[in-house]
């Protein structure tokens, strides 16, 4: 126990590095997430093409080759300087919000075409029935699979150690390393990523149950 409450410290200093770039990369993911997805429902071709495009080259290549490319690639164009907690950031949204457009385009389509006919009906623009009818619906029916992935995008945080981010997961290295003590550092580490992860499924579900009771 000497070498786990030892380690504690260190190990909560990465989690709030790895928290912080997580809150802010959901947050920019989920707004990116909402653009795309308006764009793949909007009836303009050009819209739909970028939309198309950005998502299936995010589905279509691993989460760390998108890191490599945002921090080395981009690093090494001579105008760009990006420092590594900023690439780590815009990495997560950037993956982030491919699959949350998805899931709220999905979530849009599966409100009935007549909710939005009627809030037209009654004078609202086709903006004013998609932000105060159609969206308010939808993200009742997304939010399980929002929650999901927003797990999974914590989850992918645990890749930034590779670029130098002292977050939990690289704490966890230099201390195994330091103290000889893998499996006790390790088993921490798990366990501080189980409450975060389990903390944000029953932030959730709370959520969940208020709407439901509206």
């Amino acid at each position: 126990m000497d070498v786990i409450s030892s380690a504690i410290p260190l190990l909560l200093k990465g989690l709030e590095v790895t928290i912080y770039i997580f809150i802010i990369a959901i947050i920019l993911g989920f707004l990116l997430g909402l653009l795309v997805a308006l764009f793949r429902l909007a009836p303009i071709k050009i819209l739909n093409w970028i939309a198309i495009v950005y998502v299936n080259a995010i589905r279509g290549t691993p989460f760390i080759v998108q890191l490599f490319f945002i921090y080395f690639g981009i690093n090494s164009l001579h105008f760009v300087s990006l420092n590594s907690t900023t690439a780590g950031i815009i990495t997560v949204a950037i993956n982030a919000g491919a699959y949350f457009s998805e899931i709220i385009r999905a979530g849009i389509q599966s409100i009935d075409k007549g909710q939005t006919e009627a809030a037209r009906s009654l004078g609202l623009t086709g903006s004013q029935a998609m932000r105060h009818v159609i969206l308010p619906q939808a993200f009742r029916r997304m939010l399980p699979t929002i929650t999901n992935q927003s797990i999974i995008s914590l989850k992918d945080t645990s890749l930034l150690s590779i670029i130098g981010i002292a977050d939990l997961t690289q704490q966890g290295q230099i201390q195994a390393s330091a103290t000889f003590e893998a499996f006790k550092i390790w088993l921490t580490v798990g366990v501080i990523y189980f409450i975060i992860i389990y903390l944000i499924s029953a932030l959730a579900s709370f959520v969940e149950r208020r709407f439901e009771l509206r």
